[in-house]
């Protein structure tokens, strides 16, 4: 992650290539407050935008980031540029609560019975 004055230039890439962003970040934030940065700044025009922290997963340097760990922890010495921008990747996870609810149907409707008399 590239540093600047004890601060993080970071940049958060979208599904679809656009970016939120950059912006900088002191290295005791947490991941689980970019994740809160994201959801405040997620373009209105979208479909299907997250919801809650929980519907966002980070990804930098091939890693997915995890929402307890701070951004000085998670910094890749492979990432480091003087001056440069990190770009993390941000992937929304689909609400699974309609998956749970056809699971069961389809479960219900695949059974089959026998009766011998």
């Amino acid at each position: 992650m590239a540093v600047s004055q004890d601060q993080f230039e970071i940049k958060f890439r979208l599904s679809d290539g656009s970016d939120i962003g950059p912006k900088s970040f002191p290295p005791a934030t947490s991941i689980a407050t970019l994740k809160e940065s994201i959801l405040a700044q997620w373009p209105k025009d979208k479909e299907y935008g997250p919801r809650t922290v929980k519907d966002v997963k980070l990804i930098s340097a091939g890693k997915i980031l995890e929402n307890n760990r701070t951004v000085g922890e998670c910094q890749s010495p492979l990432c480091d540029l003087p001056g440069g921008v990190t770009t993390m990747h941000v992937v929304v996870q689909p609400p699974s609560s309609e998956k749970e609810k056809k699971v069961p149907d389809e479960a219900k409707q695949n059974k089959c019975v026998c009766i011998i008399l």
